[in-house]
């Protein structure tokens, strides 16, 4: 019983219940613009639709559903305000927290009158009804919960793209879930202004065309603009209002009281780069870092789903509380050192002493809790490495001018294979070169196109000792290692020399199996991962099982010599045709 107490008051369980009321709410807005997008097709359409969905959202169970979604996401939204320690933060964070406080007062105007009229009052709300009072009758009304409802939307959508965009596959959707994003408001909005003007017409224009449909038209007022109807459900609005209002002032006031409790107990933290902070006991040291105004990076806004924030613990004068399952899932993803721990996640009882182990420039005057413009995103994808062997020694035995001209030629063929396969070079280092495939997200075809482009550099580096070999005096060779894996693919560098580039732990292993294939004396070393990937046989390869430095499982890889690299070439080319 106590573990399932704890499982459902942890904060993981609380992330995905706030994700999962979202996705409740995002879901009944969705199909309610959509309703409304069907006025496009007609009015008797939209009316028709509106009964099947209310078949789903206004029985016991969909209403519980509905305003259960409701309550627990804003509750949630109020108590991650009460725990954060200090109102400090990005603008990004800062307008979600506002969004989610806006969104009640903007949906009691719309839901009341439309949720409760018929139970209360036993009038039947239809279409006809709800756009003659908000287009004809009262046109700033129907303005204020157009504009409500395209905010609910947008919210939504913004939730979305937080929790999908470091997905592996969320790069080939976007263009489609965005272009959903758009359409679906401003299709809706159009059903809305075009029924909306045949309402209006058709008033103005009733008495020439039929007096007694003219008359039927005044004499039936819309729901929301009786008199008594409209006391009725104003009093329950302004109940609603208030309670909601309540509900913030008593977060307010608990986080006022907090603080004063805590002014008596407060603790100090050292930084590395010589800042001190006295913050309140209770502050996770990403907190404490914004309360002080010292920069301190967190992509994810503070919710333990990235490692921006790590710090390395130099000193502390009493133990230090054991990182949570969120922390401890990052910290064990990221292969962090004992002393390492998230500043998001991290609440100090005493005094310490940290490192900023991401600290942000101190030269490029960046404002506090700066976040990076484009922080990349996870994706699976194939790393190809390829360095040339013993080319210091052949440096060190030629003339300047010749050692460039050979680069550019060795730089010329891996640049090319790479491009034929369908790969991205993505930078050279030295006589080294890096490689991606599969950006585009097609796992098993990235794998036999990098492995085409490895056995091309091959091929081609043979031909050149044959064409330079003489008149050279050498005879080049390389090592290439292959391997696949998730990394985090964006934008990095600095002014001008900003590239799309990926790091992690799969790029780590594949420069490790470049070293491998020197150690081995073979052309190219590939994991078994990427060459079962990419479907060829692996029948007469020869197999190892190695220790990769900083991996704490040993790898299984593939060694292809440079004669077997001719099967292997027309093995990878099959595949990649197939």
């Amino acid at each position: 019983m106590n573990k399932a107490i704890a499982a459902i008051t942890s904060e993981r369980f609380l992330q995905k219940l706030r994700l999962g009321s979202g996705l409740v709410m995002l879901t009944f807005v969705g199909m309610h613009l959509f309703n409304h997008a069907l006025l496009l097709v007609s009015l008797d359409m939209a009316d028709r639709v509106s009964v099947v969905f209310a078949l789903i959202w206004r029985n016991p169970v969909g209403t519980i559903l509905l305003y259960g979604a409701l309550v627990t996401h804003v509750g949630l939204v109020l108590r991650s305000l009460y725990h954060r320690r200090t109102l400090r933060m990005p603008m990004r964070e800062a307008a979600q927290v506002l969004f989610g406080l806006l969104i009640p007062f903007l949906i009691i105007e719309h839901v009341v009158p439309a949720r409760l009229s018929q139970p209360l009052y036993g009038i039947v709300v239809d279409y006809r009804m709800v756009i003659r009072s908000l287009w004809v009758v009262n046109p700033l009304s129907g303005l204020r919960q157009a504009a409500a409802l395209v905010f609910i939307w947008a919210h939504g959508c913004f939730g979305v793209y937080f929790w999908l965009r470091y997905r592996s596959w969320y790069a080939t959707a976007a263009p489609w879930l965005f272009a959903v994003a758009i359409l679906v408001p401003v299709l809706a909005l159009l059903g809305f202004a075009d029924v909306g003007r045949m309402l209006a017409h058709m008033a103005e224009s009733a008495p020439q065309m039929d007096p007694a449909y003219a008359q039927s038209l005044r004499a039936t007022r819309p729901p929301i603009d009786q008199a008594a109807v409209a006391q009725g459900l104003g009093q329950i609005k302004f109940v609603l209002y208030a309670i909601f209002s309540a509900a913030i002032l008593l977060v307010a006031v608990l986080r006022r009281m907090r603080t004063l409790a805590e002014r008596a107990s407060q603790i100090t933290i050292r930084y590395s780069n010589g800042a001190q902070v006295r913050a309140p006991r209770g502050l996770s040291l990403l907190e404490a870092s914004r309360y002080g105004d010292v920069p301190h990076y967190s992509v994810c806004g503070g919710k333990g789903r990235c490692s921006t924030c790590r710090v390395r613990v130099l000193d502390t004068y009493a133990p230090l509380p054991p990182p949570g399952t969120i922390e401890a899932a990052t910290l064990s993803r990221i292969h962090a050192d004992a002393d390492v721990r998230l500043g998001c996640q991290l609440h100090p009882t005493a005094d310490l002493s940290v490192a900023l182990l991401m600290a942000p420039n101190p030269d490029a005057a960046l404002p506090v809790a700066t976040e990076p413009v484009r922080p990349g995103r996870e994706a699976e994808i194939v790393v190809l490495f390829c360095d040339l062997r013993a080319f210091t020694d052949l440096s060190e035995t030629k003339l300047p001018y010749d050692v460039v001209f050979l680069l550019n030629r060795y730089f010329a063929i891996v640049g090319q294979a790479v491009e034929d396969a369908g790969g991205r070079l993505d930078k050279f280092i030295g006589d080294g070169a890096m490689a991606l495939f599969g950006l585009g997200g097609k796992h098993e075809q990235a794998s036999r196109q990098a492995l085409a482009a490895a056995a091309a550099i091959v091929r081609d580096i043979g031909h050149l000792n044959e064409e330079l070999g003489h008149d050279f005096a050498m005879h080049l060779r390389v090592a290439i290692g292959v391997h696949t894996g998730p990394s985090v693919v964006g934008m990095m560098g600095y002014g001008s020399t900003k590239s799309l580039t990926a790091v992690g732990d799969t790029v780590n292993v594949a420069s490790r199996l470049e070293s491998t294939a020197k150690q081995h004396d073979v052309a190219i070393v590939v994991s078994e991962r990427a060459l079962r990937q990419s479907g060829i046989v692996v029948e007469g390869l020869q197999d190892d099982v190695i220790t990769i430095r900083g991996r704490s499982a040993p790898l299984r890889v593939y060694l292809v010599t440079e004669a077997e690299s001719r099967r292997f070439a027309a093995d990878a080319e099959n595949a990649r045709s197939a």
